[in-house]
């Protein structure tokens, strides 16, 4: 049960599905299919979809890279937030994106796994909200850290076990494949 009084919708958060960050990405074509139906059933429940995208030098404002792929088009009502931290709260509106509709739980898909997935994560139950992580709905490149390589498959179950078997006080944080999420 959420921390946030006053709240009870669920919002779809669709987190940096765009060219330049799922280029690459581990089963990025299945995934961005996953997405694009939750983003059709959230839409015909009335349920918000909130689309975030990552800018940085590399990947400006406006440029192809930063675009959200083709496969998943924003309706114009939907809101867009513009990021340059991991977490999707960190320095931008979403929190009063939120509070206007009332959110109290975040359904979370998108990409990388291994970076703004998990900080967003963390940072939407450290504000009090419940998050259900789409554990078939969120992907990442292989990657190496301090020498060692860091399989794309690896990071993605690791971050659903975590999202299944972590347990904060008052916050349903929760792992479910994208067929069984109701919206």
């Amino acid at each position: 049960m959420s921390k946030l009084t006053g709240r009870d919708q669920t919002a779809l958060l669709v987190v940096d599905v765009q060219n330049d960050v799922v280029g690459n990405a581990h089963h990025r074509e299945e995934v961005v299919g996953r997405i694009a139906e939750l983003v059709d059933r959230a839409r015909a429940t009335q349920t918000p979809v909130v689309w975030v995208q990552h800018n940085e030098p590399e990947m400006p404002i406006g440029s192809p890279g930063w675009q959200i792929v083709d496969d998943l088009v924003p309706a114009d009502d939907e809101p867009r937030i513009d990021k340059q931290y991991g977490d999707s709260f960190a320095d931008t509106d979403l929190e009063a994106v939120f509070a206007a509709r009332k959110v109290d739980h975040v359904v979370l898909c998108g990409a990388q796994t291994d970076a703004c997935i998990t900080a967003t994560l963390y940072g939407a139950v450290h504000r009090g909200y419940d998050v259900t992580l789409v554990e078939d709905g969120h992907t990442t490149d292989d990657t190496e850290f301090q020498g060692q390589a860091l399989p794309a498959d690896l990071l993605i179950s690791h971050l659903v076990r975590a999202a299944k078997y972590s347990e904060l006080p008052g916050i349903t944080l929760s792992s479910k494949p994208a067929a069984s999420i109701s919206l």
